[in-house]
């Protein structure tokens, strides 16, 4: 990202100065379908960021660009937002839900560039709500609260959007911290952070997929596990969500589930356990435990939860073939996207070259692989 030229085009464009900000996507190390069913998961934010650029105008309309789409927006604060169905509708729902808030805002000119790839699974919306959440709030002179950002980002995606998603994706780009992981219980919104080794490295393959059922099939997940805890709370008074299931309540009542939602809610509280395992082996140094912790997650998202595709598992045995690998698995909603590896430090290089040459042999797309540290959250950019 060549900061000065990106604002040198903002002036160009809208002849004024701005203000940058910026957010980043996220990977999830473990814990994947967790976060909307109040449990547990261990994201980091990644060195791939969304980046505004605002001025603050003297009316009530706000005009928005991003490189990423040919079509300027302008948005009036004096009508009632409605979803379009468009790119743009994450940038508009953060501003709705600013206003919602009670916080009154003025007009903008906001300039948008990201670097995390889209419907890769890496949380490139997330990161376009948060940077315009943080960069409209600043711009007002409100004070920033993470949590509350977070909060609201999340509303954004869930109530003008319409995609259902947990609380994870917001939260990690709002608190990322540099070569830490966040162990967060999804229900409290109380994190731990954890320190990555050095020994090892964050490397993201992209299989260049997206199947198109992805946000349908999101929803319908959440719904099928609803329908899981409405079942279950018959017999076990005061579950809320499967984050209440333990597994031998889940095998006790086995035979009053419909198998399709019993393998459902066996994959959410198996991996909420998965989490919370991952992190006492992350404290001790355990790559190779967390690893196989890794393994089996993915077995379950395949196998449980039936969101994973040819593309992810043939990317995921690619990747455990290679020398230094100690982990490997899908990250994200699933049916594309990325998968995530935990891989020796001095091994990440080859491993990068390996898998891209094995990949496209048997795929015959050409994947994005990268390194990355865990990264910083969102801040305004000096």
């Amino acid at each position: 990202m060549n900061i000065e030229s990106f604002q040198q085009e903002f002036r160009r464009t809208y002849g004024s100065d701005p203000l940058l900000f910026r957010a980043p996507g996220r990977v999830n190390l473990i814990g994947e379908h967790t976060d909307y069913n109040d449990g547990f998961v261990m994201p980091a934010a990644i060195d791939f960021y969304t980046w505004v650029a605002i001025s603050r105008r003297d009316d009530s309309v706000i005009n928005i660009r991003s490189h990423a789409f040919n079509e300027a927006v302008a948005i009036s604060l004096d009508r009632v937002l409605e979803p379009k169905g468009k790119w743009h509708d994450y940038v508009v729902g953060v501003i709705d839900e600013i206003l919602l808030s009670g916080k009154g805002i003025r007009g903008a000119d906001m300039l948008i560039h990201s670097e995390v790839p889209i419907g890769s699974g890496l949380s490139s919306s997330a990161a376009v709500e948060v940077a315009s959440g943080i960069s409209l709030l600043a711009a007002n002179k409100y004070p920033i609260d993470r949590k509350e950002l977070a909060l609201l980002c999340q509303r954004a995606e869930n109530n003008f959007v319409g995609m259902r998603c947990g609380i994870m994706d917001q939260f990690a780009s709002c608190n990322g911290t540099r070569d830490h992981a966040l162990m967060l219980d999804c229900r409290s919104l109380d994190f731990t952070l954890l320190p990555l080794s050095p020994a090892s490295r964050l490397v993201i393959c992209n299989t260049m997929v997206r199947h198109e059922l992805a946000s349908g099939e999101y929803n319908r997940r959440r719904q099928e596990c609803e329908e899981g805890v409405r079942i279950l709370s018959s017999f076990i008074p005061g579950i809320k969500a499967l984050r209440d299931e333990t597994m031998r309540q889940l095998e006790s009542y086995r035979d009053q589930l419909p198998e399709l939602i019993y393998r459902r809610c066996r994959h959410v509280v198996s991996e909420n356990d998965r989490v919370q395992q991952a992190a006492s082996l992350l404290r001790q140094g355990d790559l190779s435990g967390f690893g196989r912790l890794m393994a089996q997650s993915h077995a379950s998202l395949r196998d449980d939860y039936e969101v994973s595709c040819r593309e992810l598992d043939m990317m995921v045995e690619i990747a455990r073939r290679q020398p230094g690998v100690y982990g490997a698995r899908m990250t994200g909603g699933g049916f594309g996207g990325c998968t995530v590896n935990l891989v020796a430090t001095e091994k990440a290089e080859s491993f990068r070259g390996e898998v891209a040459a094995e990949y496209q042999q048997a795929i015959g797309l050409k994947p994005d692989v990268y390194i990355s540290s865990a990264a910083d959250g969102a801040a305004q950019v000096q």
